[in-house]
């Protein structure tokens, strides 16, 4: 017998999903996570999990994870210190960007700076033009200034290449790297044209820039885990999670970090678009509340939308992503009094080390899991009881914040909580009221190890009646892993108005296919099934973007492409999306999109069903409000047998996660044992 392992690292918590491949049994695992080397916690983790096989000589066969390492570095920026190198004229595209003032009126809002500072930015004349022609050769004079340029630098960890029009031509990307990796052979580099292949030089400049700032950390990582690995057992096959929803290889993800830069909120959302599918709820909005972040999703009839580009703490990345909004709100979420006098709540985390004040590790700041638990919300052992909370350390970590507001700790306590609150309910709107969705017509489905907590406040905050409580919530990214599967874009551009030279179109293609072909061969090998899915992102002639048109499966099908079916489906989703099409406007292709999907066998989990009576392990007292604290009874959630209902306050128990039921709500476990919230 065989097992597969998905594991998610986050800033808190190292979370595995152990699943028999023949069986269906499945093993839950969590344990703190190691920042300073995240493999340590993965790796420590494996053997604790294998001594919970009920046959010790069972072999694991493949292992899946996903990460919030690259996130949590964006967020907290704490990435590498860079070098870019770049055609003459364009060293500041990084700072002029695109001059979108998201936050127009908000006057005291500072753009985030650069990921590389100036003096760290070299120019070099170069210049190949809009058909990819060489119009500028590099001299070796001017290569030999810029290894001199570069070699005066005190310390780097890492080079962006990003000359204009690369993603036609890059010949001057490859010259500039095969000389430096020569002179510097242990910086890794990253090249515009291999990262972001495609037109839009701001975004292409920024996606790269990303790239090399995660590259150093993100690279030595993964070697250490697949050194790591390699030692448990070399026959152990290891995919990376990325952010478009598939696995790839560790070396793929060494030299493309930035395609993990939603890693662990993706996989989430693989989970969750499983349960909807075995559920009533079609329509739900993630809540995925985790130790340093908060990761929402906005999910339609079972599937989530994917974005090709996206803003993450107001870093650009322009790359295939799962629409998920991303937010510096969890458990390990500092809170503290700004010198206007106001109360803040993150986005700073105090991670796994030191970690909240209450878990007795060193850490003395105020943070969001010591408001739960001075309030009672939190019970005082987590992990199944391989953790034990401070609630001394807790309350002295508040007490600066209460006196210098003049509230008593619970009201402190309440007023994290309200603000953290705010800041999710923030982040949902932004993928549902200002997109155009009403979130009153979805369910709520929190998961991650603070989901559950703060579930039904931001539910009726949004006026959302129902809220869907996955089986292990806390580890439903680590499952999500479990049901992906191996998967690679291919994408060029090729502008060209769909009434002319539309064989630019069938040449590109043919290009591309033949290189996703080539993929399933070397990195895509797998017993499943095997998609090619083909997009075009086309636009009407002076747009400034592009809908995303599916044209299906082709990787077995002769490839015709009718000017007339793509104007069909082209005005089909134009109106979906704006409300209109003009049927006489000229139409023109920017991109083709190819997602090469190869499936992993994976199989279903075996559900436990329990016939004993259900049981609460005590009665504590919960602050709801700052009135007075009410008995509230704490079931263990494993003891709660399909149909059963609760019509009082109540805490649900697990070993991976905890739910909050406040006054006034009704909780049904259904018949998948998910636990239904009725607002």
């Amino acid at each position: 017998m065989s097992w597969i392992i998905g594991v998610d690292v986050g800033g808190t918590f190292t979370d595995f999903c152990a699943r028999n491949n023949n069986t269906g049994e499945t093993i839950i695992h969590k344990r703190p996570s190691t920042p300073n080397d995240p493999a340590i916690a993965i790796l420590k983790g494996i053997n604790e999990l294998t001594e919970k096989f009920s046959d010790k000589k069972q072999k694991i066969l493949r292992l899946a994870h996903g990460t919030t390492v690259a996130t949590n570095s964006l967020l907290q920026r704490k990435g590498g210190k860079l070098a870019l190198i770049t055609t003459k004229g364009f060293r500041d595209l990084l700072e002029i960007g695109r001059q979108v003032r998201p936050s127009v009126y908000d006057l005291q809002i500072d753009s985030p700076p650069p990921l590389i500072e100036r003096s760290h930015r070299f120019e070099i004349n170069e210049r190949i033009d809009f058909n990819g022609n060489i119009i500028k050769q590099i001299s070796k004079k001017d290569l030999f200034n810029l290894e001199l340029q570069i070699k005066k630098l005190k310390k780097i960890d890492g080079i962006a290449i990003c000359l204009l029009f690369a993603f036609l031509n890059p010949v001057n990307e490859l010259k500039i790297k095969k000389i430096l990796s020569k002179k510097f052979p242990n910086l890794p580099i990253s090249l515009s044209s291999e990262v972001q292949p495609e037109f839009r030089e701001y975004e292409r400049f920024s996606t790269t820039t990303i790239n090399a700032y995660l590259q150093p950390e993100v690279g030595k990582y993964m070697n250490n885990l697949k050194e790591g690995i390699f030692k448990i057992d070399p026959s152990i096959e290891v995919n990376i999670f990325q952010s478009s929803g598939g696995l790839t290889t560790v070396s793929s993800a060494s030299n493309f970090p930035v395609r993990m830069a939603l890693s662990g909120p993706a996989a989430g959302v693989v989970g969750a678009s499983e349960t909807t599918r075995k559920s009533k709820f079609k329509d739900i909005i993630t809540l995925d509340m985790g130790g340093t972040s908060t990761d929402v999703c906005l999910i339609q009839n079972g599937k989530a939308e994917l974005s090709n580009l996206r803003d993450i703490s107001g870093f650009r990345i322009r790359l295939p992503m799962i629409d998920i909004n991303t937010v510096g709100a969890g458990g390990g979420s500092i809170a503290y009094v700004e010198n206007d006098g106001l109360l803040k709540v993150g986005p700073i985390s105090a991670g796994a080390v030191p970690g909240p004040a209450c878990y007795n590790l060193g850490g003395l700041r105020p943070t969001v899991s010591d408001a739960n638990l001075i309030l009672g919300r939190l019970p005082e052992t987590l992990v199944g009881g391989g953790m034990t909370l401070n609630k001394k350390n807790a309350v002295n970590s508040i007490k600066t914040i209460s006196k210098k507001l003049k509230l008593t700790i619970e009201e402190a306590a309440l007023g994290i909580i309200g603000i953290v609150n705010s800041n999710m309910t923030r982040a949902i709107r932004g993928v549902s009221v200002e997109r155009g969705h009403d979130p009153r017509l979805f369910s709520l489905m929190p998961f991650g190890g603070a989901g559950g907590l703060h579930a039904v406040d931001i539910a009726r905050e949004l006026s959302i009646k129902n809220i869907l409580v996955p089986r292990s919530p806390g580890i439903l990214c680590a499952e999500g892993l479990l049901l992906s599967n191996l998967q690679e874009t291919f994408v060029k551009t090729c502008r060209t108005s769909l009434e002319e030279n539309f064989n630019i179109v069938e040449r590109s293609l043919k290009e591309i296919k033949e290189r996703a072909i080539k993929w399933f061969k070397n990195e895509g090998k797998s017993d499943g099934k095997r998609s090619l899915l083909l997009f075009l992102d086309m636009r009407y002639v002076g747009q400034n973007y592009e809908l995303s048109i599916n044209l299906g499966d082709i990787l077995n099908k002769k490839i015709n492409l009718k000017k007339s079916d793509l104007k069909s489906l082209f005005f089909e989703n134009h109106k979906k999306n704006y409300g209109h099409f003009d049927p006489y406007a000229e139409i023109e292709v920017v991109n083709l999109r190819l997602r090469a999907i190869s499936e992993l066998k994976s199989k279903q989990p075996k559900l436990k069903t329990l016939n004993d009576k259900p049981k609460f392990n005590s009665i504590v007292d919960v602050w709801f409000d700052n009135k007075k604290p009410r008995k509230t009874k704490v079931f263990e959630r494993s003891t709660l047998p399909p149909d059963f209902t609760i019509n009082e306050p109540s805490i649900i128990v697990q070993e991976d996660a905890t739910t909050l039921i406040p006054p006034d709500c009704t909780l049904i476990v259904d018949n998948k044992l998910n636990l239904i919230i009725e607002t």
